[in-house]
């Protein structure tokens, strides 16, 4: 099986940075608005980068491996948020999806609309990286504070 590859797309967003996941050379948020599309699900997109400035993703190198404090808020989820609402807030319209290594693999899975419980994303991924070009990837993204 032909591994995806990750890159992110890193542009100013109303006066900070946005951070957008790019699966083989196409946006993260076109991919899952085809998706969404397809399973005529209305509406269909909206979706946008993570604002590291405006949430408490942590270090985003950890956070993109799913690596993550045991007790905190996203190993209770047992999720991350991938993207965003078109507006930039997490909380609005979010695409999450489990981030977990295995072996020279890192896959993205189990992704859901948490507003649209009953939207079935099982046909949607799973996106399988090579962790070396994976890691390469995040080391790129920007350093957060927060």
């Amino acid at each position: 099986m032909e591994k995806a590859q990750l890159s992110f797309n890193v542009q100013p967003f109303e006066g900070t940075l946005s951070i957008t996941p790019v699966v083989d050379g196409t946006l993260l948020p076109e991919i899952v608005a085809a998706f969404e599309r397809e399973q005529h699900f209305e509406p269909a997109g909206g979706y946008g980068g993570l604002i590291p400035e405006w949430f408490k993703f942590g270090a985003l190198d950890k956070y993109f491996l799913g690596d993550f404090e045991n007790d905190g808020y996203f190993a209770r989820m047992n999720r991350v948020y991938l993207l965003g609402c078109q507006c930039g807030e997490v909380g609005c319209w979010p695409l999450i999806a489990r981030i977990r290594a295995e072996g020279e693999s890192v896959v993205w899975d189990s992704s859901e609309q948490p507003h649209r419980k009953e939207r079935d994303y099982s046909g949607f991924g799973p996106f399988v990286f090579d962790a070396e070009q994976y890691r390469e990837a995040l080391a790129v993204l920007p350093s957060t504070k927060r």
